[in-house]
């Protein structure tokens, strides 16, 4: 958003109101431009997984993409949990795939037509919500599978009788803010990039505006970075994805197997 020759770089983050809802609670429960990206995620989502789904003999482009997708998600819980790692791929699956396709559809440049995309993977409410999901599926398979023996997890063998109290102290407080850990790194991660992205669109924008001469010292230059960091933004909302998955299958591994 410009203003006074000024572009904020932090308007693209704000939630905005598309329909104001209705009423529960005394809390006004409104449709947002948030909520909307949301609902053309999943529906996005679902038209890739429809259309990758016809189990042909012969699959297609389409086909192969869906199935490696399910194969690389297969592969990593088997390779972080074991065989157990199997019933976690329906979920494990979604998350990866959904947070992917947020992650991308926000960097989409469909301004051009105006529409404005917005990642609402930058927002920590929505991170952290991904997050506390998967540590309650954590506790709950913890302590369904193990009781109270899932304690054991905060006292790693070996460690000497004296210690114990202070170890498990640590480690507890570790395990406590996995989900604020990872509900952070990719909200911060979608942020930093965007940011980055809105600056250099304003020394494009101001640059030219200001003549010939600035353009062609400041503005080529910054669009070609641009260029490149939107090249590299791709490459980190794949990542993010990843991380995010991978961490969510280490974390259900600690609840399955102790370790």
């Amino acid at each position: 958003m410009a203003s006074g020759g000024k572009i904020d770089p932090m308007h693209q983050f704000e939630v905005q109101t598309i329909w104001q809802g209705f009423n529960l609670g005394g809390h006004q429960i409104a449709f947002t431009n948030s909520a909307a990206w949301m609902l053309v995620t999943v529906v996005v989502l679902w038209a890739f997984m429809l259309g990758g789904m016809k189990r042909q003999i012969v699959p297609g482009r389409w086909q192969m993409m869906v199935e490696n997708f399910t194969g690389f998600v297969d592969n990593m819980l088997k390779a972080n949990i074991g065989k157990e790692g199997r019933k976690y791929l329906p979920y494990v699956f979604s998350l990866f795939m959904f947070i992917l396709f947020a992650n991308i559809l926000g960097m989409l440049p469909l301004g051009l037509v105006g529409v404005h995309p917005f990642t609402f993977t930058s927002h920590f409410t929505i991170t952290g919500v991904l997050a506390i999901m998967s540590f309650s599926i954590v506790l709950v398979v913890g302590f369904w599978k193990h009781g109270l023996h899932f304690f054991s997890l905060f006292v790693p063998h070996g460690t000497p009788l004296p210690m114990i109290p202070f170890i498990f102290l640590v480690e507890l407080t570790s395990f406590l803010v996995r989900p604020f850990s990872l509900g952070l790194r990719l909200f911060v991660a979608m942020t930093a990039g965007h940011v980055l992205l809105k600056v250099l669109a304003g020394f494009v924008i101001n640059s030219t505006n200001a003549g010939i001469g600035y353009g062609a010292f400041v503005g080529i230059p910054s669009f070609v970075l641009m260029i490149g960091i939107s090249a590299l933004e791709v490459l980190v909302a794949g990542i993010q994805a990843y991380v995010f998955a991978l961490l969510t299958s280490l974390y259900i591994n600690d609840a399955e197997n102790l370790h």
